[in-house]
């Protein structure tokens, strides 16, 4: 702001002196009409004309205007130094808290013990705690990986078909972590397969019976509410309420039961009879 407050008096102060350059070839002209005095006199005449007197009081009024402009100018070009100070002492004084406040580094003393005529001396204890490393994901032993590697996959013309069959017999074999990976990549690549009913239905049991129905339970709702008429609908909905009652989760056991029992009566009579009957016996449905 001063700096272009002081841009614009130097235009205004050079406009004021060209106007006063015009008033002074008015009042003072030479004898041959290129001749100017170069200051106005300040001894008017002893009988000014009324003339002479107007355009002495123009100048002097723009002299006084051409002072307070400099003035101005003045007194704004001070107050731009005295911030510029203030902020450059306001920012050593923060440069200054900041390095008082900063930690310094010192060596953690010995702590000495002493115990009879025998001292010894241990570290002193900090305060921090020492940050506890993540362990690494134990490393499968050899023995499963050889036996993993055992079990064949299947190869046929219908190469999802393979991958779902390569999933069942690691699920079948007791390999619960390696059907998960093994069903979740088939799932994940042929969700319109005829066999993802299955896939994920199957996909649920492996993390039910690894210890996981938290995990277990979003595949056999997802598997149920994808299609009710699926070949493995009824088996996700009854392993649902199996999820939930591994979870103490009664109210939605229930829940689960009373729609299976309600939407595949044939499957709670027939194929399913023993363990909807087991399920039940388990939870007391109000």
């Amino acid at each position: 702001m001063p700096a272009a407050a002081q841009d614009d008096s130097q235009t205004r102060i050079r406009k004021l002196e060209a106007e006063v350059r015009a008033l002074q070839r008015k009042v003072f002209p030479g004898g041959d009409g290129r001749y100017f005095e170069p200051e106005i006199s300040g001894q008017p005449a002893a009988r000014p004309s009324v003339s002479t007197t107007t355009s002495t009081t123009a100048v002097t009024d723009i002299l006084a205007r051409l002072d307070a402009l400099e003035t101005q100018l003045q007194r704004l070009t001070a107050q731009y130094e005295v911030g510029g100070n203030a902020m450059r002492l306001l920012e050593e004084r923060i440069e200054a808290l900041e390095a008082a406040n900063a930690p310094a580094p010192s060596p953690t003393p010995a702590a000495t013990t002493t115990s009879g005529t025998a001292s010894t001396t241990r570290p002193a204890t900090s305060s921090t705690p020492t940050p506890t490393p993540t362990p690494a994901a134990a490393q499968p032993s050899a023995e499963r990986v050889a036996a993993v590697q055992a079990i064949a996959k299947p190869q046929t013309d219908d190469a999802a078909d393979d991958e779902y069959s390569y999933g069942y017999r690691l699920w079948d074999a007791g390999f619960f972590p390696e059907a998960q990976q093994q069903l979740t990549l088939f799932v994940e690549r042929y969700p319109s397969h005829w066999r993802a009913t299955y896939g994920r239905n199957l996909l649920g049991r492996a993390y039910l019976d690894d210890g996981k129905p938290n995990d277990a339970a979003p595949w056999f709702l997802r598997n149920y509410q994808a299609d009710k008429n699926a070949p493995r609908a009824g088996d996700s909905l009854l392993y649902l309420a199996e999820a939930m009652i591994a979870l103490d989760d009664t109210k939605r056991a229930c829940i689960a039961l009373a729609e299976f029992g309600e939407t595949y009566p044939a499957l709670a009579a027939g194929r399913l009879q023993g363990q909807y009957e087991r399920n039940l016996g388990r939870v007391t449905c109000s």
